[in-house]
């Protein structure tokens, strides 16, 4: 489980540098420019996307509690909230108006849905981390930059665009799951 901790440190450390300790933020990007700094924070966070799923991959199956029979059903539905979530923060249309934060909203739900089909340490470990790391976010978004001011709605095609785009995500997760398990649907 090693490689489970060290990937949610570095997600954590280098999701949290801008907001906990922007000087350094501040004097990576002034001492290497803008871009370079955010490809270093880029490339930092995709290895800690690889270093759990290698470590999840690796993590020996101790059971904390046993799932509802119901919650790989519930999953699945939540994982399609989850994407238009997800989805949202990029849209344009009329539908990103509804709610703040909608990206980490999306990372909240798939957090509890895959809580909902998984009771083993390494699920907690994963799942809950990444929910958890999405409160604080919120939290510390929310502290920094003070009230909401919603974006201006933008035109009912582009939701359209929206839904669409995240039914496709959907299915292309859904495959890939499928492809290389488990499955989302059982069996």
């Amino acid at each position: 489980m090693t490689l489970l901790y060290t990937g949610m440190a570095i997600w954590w450390l280098g999701h949290f540098v801008k907001r906990l300790t922007p000087g350094l933020r501040s004097g990576l990007d002034a001492k290497l420019g803008a871009g370079p700094a955010k490809g270093i924070f880029g490339v930092l966070l995709i290895v800690s996307v690889v270093l759990m799923v290698m470590g999840f991959r690796a993590a020996p199956v101790d059971i904390v509690y046993d799932p509802p029979s119901w919650g790989k059903h519930l999953n699945n539905l939540l994982m399609l909230v989850a994407i238009a979530l997800l989805a949202l923060g990029h849209s344009k249309g009329r539908a990103r108006t509804w709610l703040r934060h909608p990206m980490l909203w999306g990372a909240i739900v798939w957090a509890a849905a895959h809580l909902l089909a998984n009771g083993d340490m390494a699920s907690i470990v994963l799942f809950g981390g990444i929910g958890i790391w999405a409160l604080i976010s919120m939290m510390l978004i929310n502290m920094g930059e003070g009230k909401w001011k919603k974006p201006e709605a933008g035109p009912k095609s582009a939701d359209i665009k929206w839904l669409v785009i995240s039914a496709v995500v959907f299915v292309v997760i859904a495959g890939l799951h499928i492809w290389i398990g488990p499955s989302p649907f059982g069996g």
